[in-house]
């Protein structure tokens, strides 16, 4: 399989989430943001990790239209607790309720990422894979609940949480990838990028340099 160069291909993230934006960073290669604008509709009767993914591939290829060439980065991140999964919460109501399942249980955070390789305006190559990762809220209060959603950081979060601030007073453990809970399996990513021989890490400047 050809190796395409860093420089001649675009690195896109097809997604508006700062948190994604940050997290892609640390992987030391440019890319630009090119947010997906699409409705997010679970498809029904699949696993979770399958309905990760196909979201993921759907934000991506609606980015992918836009281009002539480059490697388009779709994502999602569903929370699935008891078989059901957890979208953003549509109002603070909806975010209480849905952090009043949470408390003091298990569920399972699962992130899909969906490589789409452009050239020529057709996707060429593609790759999709899904990440779970098992979190563990701590038992709070009902007043603790309120507070938290009073923070408005549970809007536009699935599962009406974010692992990287106000709710980490929530988790008591995880297993597994802590970047997937935040948006963005970042090892994971990485190893597919170099599956296409990108290499993470190319534009960190080094002490000597």
């Amino acid at each position: 399989m050809s190796k395409r160069s860093l420089w001649t291909s675009q690195l896109i993230l097809a997604s508006a989430s700062p948190r994604r934006r940050e997290l892609l960073a640390l992987i030391g290669i440019p890319f630009q943001v090119d947010p997906a604008c699409i409705e997010e509709v679970p498809p029904d009767a699949h696993a979770p990790e399958e309905i990760a993914k196909t979201l993921a591939r759907e934000k991506a290829l609606a980015v992918a239209c836009r281009y002539r060439s480059g490697i388009v980065i779709g994502a999602d991140t569903i929370v699935v607790v008891d078989g059901e999964i957890l979208g953003k919460p549509q109002d603070s109501q909806d975010a209480l309720a849905m952090l009043r399942r949470l408390n003091g249980r298990e569920h399972e955070v699962v992130t899909g990422v969906s490589l789409l390789d452009i050239a020529d305006g057709r996707v060429v190559r593609e790759q999709c894979d899904a990440v779970c990762t098992r979190v563990w809220f701590r038992q709070v209060s009902e007043e603790h609940l309120q507070r938290y959603v009073d923070t408005g950081e549970p809007m536009d979060k699935a599962g009406a949480y974010g692992a990287q601030g106000y709710g980490s007073t929530l988790i008591e453990r995880i297993e597994g990838c802590y970047f997937n809970v935040v948006g963005l399996p970042v090892s994971r990513l990485c190893a597919m990028l170099e599956e296409w021989g990108i290499t993470p890490l190319q534009t960190v400047p080094t002490p000597n340099g």
